[in-house]
């Protein structure tokens, strides 16, 4: 038998290397990590409020509402699907995902973080737009074929609106303005 603990804020590498280090220096018998979520074994025998403690410094929590942790699978499945440059309909990728309604999971979404579950994507995709520019490895329009625009131009547009910027002026910034993967609400 194994402990499943499902996990806020852990949506990314780095954030699953910082929780596995800690867990280790606990002395926790771990049988996996993946984004939002940590695997113990049974004999694993800590006090629950020091891995709490822990994992807060982190900025991290251990989640234990239902809606909740359907609401950070959501984010981690939209993190991968972004991640992995899964071209996918967005509601048909969730409906598939997570076996309910795209309608039921929408509402949810959006009555829990106060944005729509659209909204959320793209503000992913702008950071992920942002990470690519700064790696200089592809250009506009290779950016919007790997996120699945139409054309850069619709790109354009939408990093204008949520950045309030155009992508050669953030291009040509000294110093990047980036959100981390937790941030974005």
């Amino acid at each position: 038998m194994k402990q499943t603990l499902n996990i806020k804020n852990m949506v990314c590498d780095r954030c699953k290397s910082t929780v596995l280090r800690e867990l280790e220096a606990l002395g926790c018998d771990i049988k996996s990590v993946e984004l939002g979520q940590i695997i113990l074994d049974e004999n694993t025998d800590i006090r629950y409020s020091k891995l709490e403690e822990v994992l807060k410094k982190h900025g991290f929590e251990i989640i234990k509402d239902e809606t909740e942790i359907l609401i950070e699978e959501i984010k981690i499945a939209l993190i991968k699907k972004i991640e992995n440059q899964d071209n996918a309909n967005l509601s048909s990728f969730l409906t598939k995902r997570f076996n309910n309604s795209y309608s039921a999971l929408s509402k949810l979404f959006s009555k829990t973080e106060g944005v729509t579950i659209e909204k959320y994507e793209i503000n992913l995709k702008i950071e992920k737009v942002k990470e690519l520019i700064q790696l200089r490895q592809l250009n506009f329009s290779e950016i919007a074929y790997s996120l699945n625009y139409n054309n850069s131009s619709h790109l354009a547009r939408q990093f204008k609106n949520v950045t309030g910027m155009s992508m050669t002026t953030f291009k040509n910034l000294q110093k990047w303005n980036r959100k981390s993967i937790d941030q974005i609400v």
